[in-house]
């Protein structure tokens, strides 16, 4: 038998090696030219990055742990952790009522927004013309800050529609944003209703997705509208209900626009929110260095909600 193998194919089958042939090499050359033309392609996007993320977040680290007035940058001075721990000095104002409040209005808003987003899109899941419903309680998304702030700014008066309301039933006016203890729970309120649209949106598309023979099965069973809903709706709603939470939490943390709209944190500091400190301390008091540290303070409590929130939806999905 004439032996047709090439003198190295030959050598690699008496060694028990597969021949690599031309092949080989050809895919290794197209799997780089591949390569090469995606990061290409992602150059753009990553430059955009870098110049406006990466470059300003490694600038206010560097000015969270200095003194700058916010003009030449030659004036920026080191003074370490100091930023941080005058935060939390004795006679600071930061962590009461500051970061206090945020939490207030972050846990105040999600709350009644996650209850009422709930209940309003489980009855448009039973109603006709569901992509009306949907659009009417998303119009709030659309309308800007400044619009919904001024609005209910005039609602809130003692002469405006609420107290209007309040006075036809008997009751007596409230000053809702000039009390301390009315004023932040009216914000919340606003927050809420402002907010409702999105959650609505998601729990919708979440309620869609359950499977109907659920519902069949459990009417064969006899259970109730109560039943139903708390066994089988909720915790197929899950995954959306971390959705709404997580999103809706950071952008109750986060608020700043409706807040300066409305009370600009008074009366007497009863609003004023971590957002609200920042922009005061950076724009008007010219201290960068605090203003860059309670921005990291306040994103290592985003954070830490955030993971809390994910470990808690998961874990209960575990148990279920």
């Amino acid at each position: 038998m004439v032996n047709t193998l090439a003198p190295e194919a030959a050598e690699g089958a008496v060694r028990g090696r597969p021949s690599a042939g031309p092949a080989v090499g050809g895919r290794t050359r197209a799997r780089r030219r591949q390569a090469v033309v995606a990061w290409l392609f992602l150059a753009p996007a990553l430059l955009f990055f870098a110049v406006f993320l990466i470059l300003p977040l490694g600038f206010a680290l560097l000015l969270s742990m200095s003194r700058w007035t916010g003009f030449a940058l030659g004036d920026i001075q080191p003074v370490g952790p100091a930023n941080y721990t005058g935060l939390f000095a004795s006679g600071s104002t930061f962590l009461v009522p500051v970061l206090t409040n945020t939490l207030l209005f972050a846990l105040g808003s999600v709350a009644l927004a996650l209850a009422g987003s709930v209940v309003v899109a489980t009855c448009i899941d039973h109603l006709h013309l569901q992509g009306l419903w949907r659009t009417l309680y998303f119009l709030p998304i659309v309308t800007t800050v400044v619009a919904v702030g001024n609005v209910w700014k005039y609602m809130y008066e003692p002469g405006g529609l609420v107290n209007g309301v309040l006075n036809a039933l008997g009751a007596g006016s409230v000053a809702f944003l000039e009390d301390p203890d009315t004023a932040l729970p009216s914000l919340v309120v606003v927050q809420a209703w402002a907010s409702v649209g999105t959650a609505i949106l998601v729990l919708t598309a979440g309620l869609k997705s359950i499977p109907g023979s659920y519902y069949e099965a459990a009417a064969l069973d006899g259970a109730g509208p109560v039943t139903v809903f708390r066994r089988i709706t909720l915790p197929l709603l899950r995954p959306s209900l971390m959705l709404v939470c997580v999103t809706q939490f950071l952008t109750g943390l986060q608020s700043f626009g409706l807040i300066i709209v409305m009370t600009r944190g008074g009366p007497g500091g009863a609003t004023d929110v971590a957002a609200l400190e920042m922009y005061r301390q950076a724009f008007a008091h010219g201290d960068w260095g605090a203003a860059s540290a309670a921005a990291f303070v306040l994103f290592a409590v985003v954070l830490a909600v955030t993971l809390a929130q994910v470990w808690l939806f998961g874990r209960k999905g575990e148990d279920a």
